[in-house]
């Protein structure tokens, strides 16, 4: 059959369309040419009377919304005329019909004989009479048309309902009284009517719901039911009980209305009450109806109460149009994300009035619904229960009227990749519906980043993770350092701690990032037209604030450090460290003319109170050298060394100077050189004892990138990828025999990484680590240990960089972890698995984890061990120990900063700060802050090395050694950077000698004197210093006035003959100190648990010659080399297990003060320019002096430990 073409027509009644439908042509069916056409009418409706009719009064949603606001109008005047016929009658004038003669009537109260005729009959006005009449016929017709619309074959159905009944008895006697006058007077129970209204009301209100489009509240309708028929109940038994007591004591309308009350109360006082058994009766039945008809009202009500509990109802348009608020959808909410997120968001005063509108699919929590009834969370937070993909959900929650929709993944579910699937629908969901409300999405798996690239703000969980894993690596505590900036802090955390460390932690905790237009800024618009370093430092030392980096007007992207030759302009925007924003700051120069004025140098500097918010930390007044010396650091025996000692002063008497930091660039001054111009730090010649062939790194991009959206960075390639079976470590191929990591030689420590899979994440692990500003002395190699066997498209992603292996094995097996090279690696980084989030209980998600971490701490005690875990709350399990007590004073003091209302109450935990445990659920805070500072993830990736901007400046690390204690204090050392090699310092990783405080005072001093054997004498002049921690370069450090390693009593305790000679010098002494022989015993006790630390060495031994390792790179404490003991010990590394107590504690310090002490083994967070930067302003001079100067920025390697 040939096609049918058909046009529709209007303009035709009933819905009649019109289709020309084209006929065949006459050679295929041989019809008329004539033919060609025909018009075809269909009716979408019967084209019937019957039908018009039902469609304008019943299926026409808005004209039979029109049609039942008229018969409820009608049905409320015959109840007003009811109550005007009552008001206008006297029963006591005289009662009887139309016409005849009116009898009166007294009622006798001690006859038991019932008057009739006063219930019988009324007393009616012609007018009402003929008003009732109009209006009964008008509802008589009208019900008996609805009765022949909606009938359907079943007359019975119609008849038998109760409102069909209602409605004859209330029009019927009407009719009739207009063929039959004395019927005109006769009693009709019209207040019946108010029934009828309220079941014309109930569908006056679903139409109108439909009429509009909008859903309809169950709630709304069920108290709307509820009010009604308690309304109908006290009408009907007030008109009921007025009418009956006609024949008795004749009581009006508000003394009836008054018993009603008193009765559907249940108070009942008595002093009105029926006079005759027909009222009587009637009580009894509206009771009755009452017990039976409210219960079930309320029960419906009360359920859908419970039930809008669970769903949370609708957030008001009127509160939606006249206050923001922002939404939060999540696929389940639990009480740690939930307090995350308010404590962080309303962190910020400008958000004090936003709202906070959840949406969630699952049922409220009770934890969580617990804390959203506290009036702190009640008046702000709104649950919803519903999904972001329903239209209606989206409209409960007003989205298209939000400020901000956060999108949240969840990452407790075992399959990662599925619930990415679910944030992504969810963000096209909410971007369809709400295309200008803003997105902040987070993600999972790095690989669907690119789906949701439309939002505004995208965090990657993954992608974060791994690279600040990586950092952690070579810059110690980078997790704990980042999670610090991101967090909303008021710096007023531990400062009633009598400890030290935790008051000056508690304190730089509350430094963050802002930003302010340079122009419009006190503190940076004076150096307009300067260079961008010489602004950073006199910023820090004039008001202690680090000016990190800046964003020109005419470009999006943020620069850290951008170097000398970066001339600031008035329109830059600036990102600085402070503790607070420029804003909130108060100004006080005399503190600054005051500090000018004094001759000794941090003499008394200006400590003022961290609450008032200044931002002038305490001014430094540097000793600077004219400006016209340049100082020539690579001669004068300086060794090249950025932090070397000036030799300009000639004489040691003088104090050492620093350069001056200048106000343009000057090349000739700058200490870093371009890496990619000089390849002289990269050639490196083998060896003779190596035995290996050293090959030859170019750099460039990497060709292959496992996702997309992954950023491009410049790194270390192998000049041709490496065969798919040369990554294995542990099995030899055609290429290479080696299977283990002793064969290959390596000249630095390993870096070893477990995890469940492979996944593109892990991709972001090893490319921080490759870096081109990375010297080629400094690249660790990298082993992966995969519990699952990884793809082929991960092996071609990750065979270009050098020095990157994978093995197949658990962190949980001993053999995995020996035959990966774990006794010549210096970081293990531990991964959460995924598999362990099906956990029932979700807090023990991370217990397999804890338990596998505190084995290794026993087994590789020298072993630098990352970890991440899933809860944040599981970190006091790092490192447990029953009998800590200083654990259980940290425990105490986390609980009392959590009742201050602080954001980081677990940051006193020793694993977080020495950046030893990690959990990602931290950086949820870097999406909140964004809604804030929109600046905050890109800056937070640049840190990370995650994004590569041409001209911005990565983070490093820098160790401050006994050769640079010279410098004395952060704001000198801040000038040196500066002026030397244009680095920005932002922050301070610190380790320090630490004992317990509940000790008594002489047992405390007793175990922080160094022990020499040779002569237990000289520790008397020991003690001094260090229990006074007087004298320069002392301080808080884990070190002796003379700086000899050996005098650590670690370093001592290698056999029980030292043990035995130890306790007998000991009880030479017991006279002399007091406590002498109880700290002799703590040491022979000491020596017993020792056993069990040479089982765990027989036991690693005995694996590895079962495997067919060599056994000789494997140490335990006990053969510890001295230098190897204090670097560890300096960098928090290793702990006094013997003692089983904490030796050494580390700490982050962001931005200090200028007049902070500088302490030996400090690691100084640096931002160093970008070197590509300076490429074509370099000159040749340059070059034939920057391997010299290259060979000062990272001299240190890895067996140095110094970063």
């Amino acid at each position: 059959m040939g096609p049918v073409q058909g046009v529709a027509c209007s303009g035709f009644p009933g819905g009649l369309c019109c289709f020309l439908v084209q006929r065949p042509h006459v050679e295929d069916f041989s019809l008329e040419s004539s033919l060609s056409q025909v018009q075809v009418e269909f009716y979408v409706n019967e084209n019937t009377f019957k039908e018009r009719l039902k469609l304008f009064f019943i299926k026409n949603q808005r004209s039979s919304l029109r049609i039942r606001l008229f018969n409820f109008s009608l049905k409320l005047l015959t109840c007003l005329l009811y109550i005007i016929r009552v008001l206008l009658d006297n029963p006591a004038l005289g009662i009887g019909c139309w016409g005849c003669v009116k009898q009166k009537y007294t009622f006798n109260g001690s006859s038991s004989e019932i008057n009739w005729a006063p219930i019988l009959w009324v007393e009616r006005k012609m007018a009402l009479w003929a008003i009732q009449v109009i209006v009964a016929t008008i509802s008589f017709l009208e019900t008996m048309l609805l009765i022949y619309l909606s009938y359907k074959g079943n007359i019975w159905e119609q008849i038998i309902r109760v409102s069909f009944i209602l409605e004859m008895v209330n029009t019927l006697p009407f009719i009739i009284t207009i063929f039959w006058p004395p019927l005109r007077n006769l009693f009709i129970p019209v207040f019946l009517n108010c029934w009828l209204a309220k079941h014309a009301l109930e569908n006056m209100i679903n139409d109108f719901h439909r009429a509009i489009l909008r859903t309809q509240s169950a709630m709304f309708n069920q108290v709307l039911i509820l009010f009604c028929t308690l309304l109908c109940l006290v009408f009907t038994g007030t008109c009921g009980i007025q009418h009956l007591e006609r024949a008795g004591e004749n009581l009006n309308l508000l003394t009836s209305f008054y018993f009603c009350i008193v009765t559907f109360s249940t108070v009942g006082y008595g002093d009105v009450t029926p006079k005759i058994w027909p009222s009587q009766f009637l009580v009894v039945i509206m009771i009755g109806v009452a017990l039976v008809v409210l219960p079930l009202q309320f029960e419906e009500l009360v359920y859908l109460w419970m039930e809008r509990q669970k769903s949370g109802g609708n957030y008001s348009r009127h509160r939606a149009q006249t206050e923001k608020h922002v939404v939060l959808c999540v696929s389940s909410l639990k009480i740690d994300l939930l307090m995350d997120f308010l404590n962080e968001f309303y962190a910020h005063p400008r958000l004090q009035d936003y709202y906070v509108v959840i949406l969630c699919p699952t049922e409220m929590d009770v934890q969580v619904r617990r804390v959203l009834q506290i009036p702190l969370w009640s008046q702000r937070v709104i649950y919803l229960q519903g999904s972001a993909l329903k239209d209606q959900d989206l409209m409960r929650a007003k989205m298209d009227n939000g400020e901000a929709c956060f999108i949240l993944s969840s990452r407790n579910e075992v399959d990662r990749t599925a619930a990415d699937h679910q944030t992504i629908l969810r963000a096209w969901a909410v971007k369809d519906f709400a295309p200008n409300c803003p997105l902040y999405v987070q993600i999972l798996k790095p690989e669907n980043k690119f789906h949701v690239k439309f939002a505004d703000h995208v965090v990657c969980e993954e992608e974060c993770k791994y690279a600040m894993l990586a950092l952690n690596c070579i810059c110690p505590a980078t997790s704990t350092l980042i999670t610090l900036l991101v967090h909303t802090s008021r710096g007023q955390e531990g400062q009633e701690s009598p400890e030290q460390w935790q008051r000056m932690y508690g304190r730089c905790s509350g430094n963050e990032v802002y930003h302010i237009r340079m122009g419009d800024s006190k503190f940076f618009r004076e150096y307009e037209g300067k260079s961008f370093t010489y602004a950073a430092f006199h910023a820090h030392k004039k008001y202690g604030v680090c000016l990190m980096g800046l964003k020109r007007e005419d470009d999006k992207s943020i620069l850290l450090n951008p170097g000398p030759r970066h001339i600031l302009a008035a329109s830059d925007t600036c990102f600085y460290i402070n503790i607070t924003k420029e804003e909130n700051s108060a100004f006080i120069f005399k503190q600054e003319e005051k500090q000018k004025k004094g001759q000794g140098l941090y003499e008394g500097p200006s400590r003022l109170p961290v609450h008032s918010i200044i931002a002038s930390m305490g001014t430094v007044a540097m000793d600077l050298q004219n400006t016209e010396c340049r100082p020539s650091q690579s001669g004068g025996g300086g060794g090249g060394n950025k932090l070397m000692v000036p030799t300009e002063n000639g004489s040691g008497s003088r104090r050492p100077s620093i350069a001056p930091v200048l106000e343009l660039a000057d090349s000739s001054t700058l200490l870093p050189c371009d890496l990619l111009s000089d390849q002289s730090e990269d050639e490196v010649t083998p060896s003779d004892d190596e035995g290996l062939s050293v090959v030859e790194y170019v750099k460039g991009y990497p060709p292959n990138s496992p996702y997309i959206g992954s950023s491009p960075t410049l790194c270390h390639l192998l000049p041709v990828k490496a065969p798919f079976c040369c990554l294995r470590l542990d099995k030899g191929c055609k290429h290479n025999s080696y299977e283990d990591a002793k064969a290959y030689g390596f000249k630095n420590k390993l870096i070893i990484v477990s995890a469940e899979t492979a996944g593109n994440g892990l991709y972001n692990f090893i490319v921080p680590l490759r870096a081109y500003y990375r010297s080629r002395k400094e690249l660790n190699p990298i082993v992966l240990l995969l519990d699952n066997k990884p793809d082929h498209h991960f092996l071609e992603a990750i065979c270009c960089f050098p020095m990157v292996y994978y093995m197949e094995g658990s962190v949980d097996n001993l053999d995995s972890l020996l035959q990966c090279g774990i006794i010549y690696a210096d970081n293990l980084v531990v991964v959460d698995k995924e598999s362990t989030m099906s956990a029932e209980e979700d807090y023990m998600a991370d217990a397999k984890t804890i338990v596998n971490v505190q084995t290794m701490f026993r087994l590789f005690p020298s072993l630098s061990i990352t970890t991440e875990l899933t809860h944040p709350s599981n970190m006091r399990f790092m490192q447990f120990r029953a009998k800590d007590s200083y654990s259980l004073a940290l425990s105490k003091l986390e609980k009392r900063e959590r009742e201050n209302g602080s954001n980081l109450a677990f940051m006193f935990r020793l694993p977080f700060a020495a950046g030893r445990v990690f959990s990602i659920s931290m950086l949820d805070t870097l999406l909140y802050q964004s809604f804030v500072k929109d600046y905050m993830i890109s800056i937070t990736r640049l840190l990370l090395g995650l994004d590569t901007t041409p001209g911005s400046g990565y983070l490093c690390a820098m160790k401050i050694t006994e050769d640079d204690l010279w410098i004395r204090t952060y704001g000198r050392l801040f000038q040196k950077l500066c002026s030397s090699s244009a680095e920005i310092p932002i922050g301070i990783y610190r380790t320090e000698c630490h004992v317990f405080t509940s000790e008594p005072q002489d047992l405390r001093a007793q175990s922080q004197v160094s022990v020499n054997m040779e002569d237990r004498e000289d520790t008397r002049e020991v003690k001094g210093p260090w229990g006074t921690r007087a004298g320069p370069g002392s301080g808080h450090g884990c070190h002796t006035s003379s700086g000899d390693p050996a005098e650590h009593p670690l370093l001592r305790r290698k056999s029980l003959q030292w043990a035995r000679k130890l306790s007998r010098r000991g009880t030479k002494h017991t006279g002399k100190v007091p406590a002498a022989t109880e700290w002799v015993n703590q040491q022979r006790l000491s020596l017993y648990r020792r056993s069990e630390r040479q089982e765990l060495s027989e036991l690693v031994k005995n694996r590895m010659k079962h495997l067919g390792l060599p056994t000789t790179g494997y140490e335990d404490v006990a053969n510890l080399t001295a230098s190897d003991v204090m670097n560890r010990v300096n960098l928090g590394y290793l702990q006094d297990e013997m003692n089983d107590q904490q030796n050494t504690l580390s700490y982050v310090l962001i931005n200090p003060p200028p007049d902070t002490r500088l302490e030996p083994n400090d690691i100084v967070y640096l931002i160093r320019s970008d070197p590509l930067a300076h490429v074509a302003s370099s000159s040749q001079s340059r070059k034939s002096s920057c391997s010299n100067k290259l060979s000062s920025c990272n001299p240190e390697t890895r067996d140095e430990t110094q970063l």
